[in-house]
């Protein structure tokens, strides 16, 4: 394409180039790659199911090495909330206070989820703050109820009122205690301090959108000093925005770039794939990886804290016999230790070996053993499947024909595919983002996790830009694309460690809610 010297220079500001916007493009008119699942991963066939004394021996092995491990709590934070009060806006847009009562809206629009937000009305953390912006008393509900709800609505998302819908999910009111709001922010660091603090501090860092940095400072410096009373643990805090590079151009209907009103193209942040970047500037032994709204109040707080700890036993234990094989393949080894190894990969660390294996020499054996072990390793939760939107664990073919487990999102799933479809409803697991990772080899150095990703792994999502429907590439996912190529093992969790905020009527949940 030719793009005009504005354009060349908009692109070249982004730290991209020409070339690399033009392969951009190309990808929307190829036909979008899908995962080639061949299996869904289960109990015992991809996904481990610990007994009690497994358990107690992965946390007594994280407990024993936690003070020697350099420990950071890793939070995707970027998001608006807007789509957690997406049923609101509609309910706004469309319902008329002056022509129809709120039930009939229901009734008339189908909307469920408005009912159950009324009925749970003074349940949600933030009803008093509304209330008190509203300058409304409890009489004006009980007196005109369907124009108070209105009202309420309004004040919620309104500019001229909290405006909660542009405001990060991260800093949003989610639970209420006796004598103050929390919101996700903080819950992070009180579970952080339970299972992340060493030498008394525990560190956190937070990937956010740039304009969201001064809210979170504001936050984080009238919060601290009370967290840090209560838990004993101070808090080292930092923050990181997805990289300018890694946006991505977005197009129309006819995957031509989409220019706005100033003349400038339209580029797209590349999604929460884009993260493996931030995630490759961390410097530590182990990274806990936990989304933003994926938190409890307190009274659940230990059996969370309890689960993080034996994922991260069962990754240092993985860890220690990789790296103590590593140094046998580096130091000479025998037959017998060759196959030890071998064992070790295919069994424990779920690595496919070629048919060829034996028939390879010697030299050419230990040279395929140390590529497949010397890689980054994640420990990943998995819940039972209770119908929750999102990714799952399976077993992917890639186009070499090797075949390995991962986490895949339905939208790589192609829906025209039977077979992938049969195997989707098969699925008995969820992924809830709840992953430990190890980022260094066996000599201390930290992996380039960008040599891991599979590039080809990328999303096309149909986004709105002014009012208009439009196109956007989205990078490999996180944890789907962007850790393809790591050493992966799944452990099945409960699903009490799993509470994410999807829709705000998600906070009337037990696991947000103190009795």
């Amino acid at each position: 394409m030719n793009f005009s010297k504005k354009h060349i220079e908009q692109i070249a500001a982004k730290g991209l180039s020409v070339s690399e916007v033009e392969e951009q493009l190309h990808k929307f008119e190829k036909k979008i790659p899908h995962a080639d699942i061949t299996a869904h991963a289960s109990i015992e066939k991809g996904i481990l199911q610990l007994n009690e004394a497994d358990k107690e021996a992965c946390v007594s092995l994280y407990e024993s090495e936690r003070a020697s491990l350099e420990i950071v709590k890793f939070i995707p934070a970027s998001g608006a909330a807007t789509r957690m009060f997406k049923f609101l806006y509609k309910f706004l847009e469309n319902y008329n206070p002056k022509k129809d009562s709120i039930n009939s809206y229901i009734n008339k629009e189908k909307e469920p989820e408005i009912r159950l937000f009324f009925i749970g009305l003074e349940k949600f953390p933030f009803y008093n703050d509304v209330v008190q912006f509203m300058n409304k008393t409890e009489l004006d509900r009980i007196k005109k109820p369907d124009e108070f709800n209105h009202d309420f609505v309004h004040t919620l998302l309104a500019e001229t009122g909290l405006n909660y819908g542009n405001y990060p999910k991260g800093l949003l009111p989610f639970h209420k205690y006796k004598k103050h709001l929390s919101t996700p922010f903080q819950e992070h660091l009180f579970e952080a301090a339970s299972y992340a603090c060493n030498a008394g501090k525990a560190k956190l860092h937070f990937t956010i959108s740039k304009q969201h940095y001064d809210k979170f400072k504001t936050i984080e410096n009238n919060i601290l000093p009370q967290i840090k009373e209560k838990t004993g643990c101070d808090f080292d805090i930092s923050y990181s925005y997805q990289l300018e590079e890694t946006d991505t151009i977005a197009v129309d209907q006819k995957n031509r770039p989409i220019i706005d009103a100033s003349g400038n193209l339209v580029f797209r942040p590349g999604g929460h794939g884009a993260l493996i970047e931030n995630l490759n500037a961390i410097e530590a032994d182990v990274i806990f990886i936990k989304n933003i709204d994926n938190v409890v109040v307190n009274t659940y707080s230990d059996e969370i804290s309890r689960y993080k700890k034996i994922l991260a036993g069962k990754l240092i234990a993985l860890q220690q016999k990789a790296f103590k094989y590593m140094k046998m393949l580096h130091n000479g080894v025998s037959n017998e230790e060759l196959h030890t190894i071998l064992r070790f990969l295919y069994t424990k660390l779920n690595v496919e070996i070629s048919e060829e294996f034996e028939k390879y020499s010697q030299k050419y054996q230990i040279e395929y053993l140390i590529d497949k072990l010397n890689r980054p390793i994640r420990v990943c939760g998995m819940v039972k499947n209770e119908g929750e939107p999102g990714g799952g664990p399976f077993w992917v073919k890639h186009e070499n024909g090797a075949v390995s487990l991962q986490i895949v999102e339905s939208v790589q799933i192609d829906r025209k595919n039977e077979y992938h479809q049969g195997i989707q409803k098969l699925a008995t697991h969820f992924n809830p983002v709840d992953i430990v990772c190890g980022v260094k080899d066996y000599q201390g150095n930290k992996f380039d996790l960008t040599k891991f990703v599979d590039r080809k792994s990328y999303f096309i999502a149909s986004k709105s830009q002014s009012g208009k429907k439009i196109k956007a590439l989205e990078l490999p996912g996180l944890w789907n694309g962007g850790m393809a190529f790591w050493n992966t093992v799944f452990v099945e969790v409960p699903l009490i460690t799993f509470n994410p905020v999807k829709t705000i009527n998600d906070l009337l949940k037990p696991t947000h809610q103190i009795k």
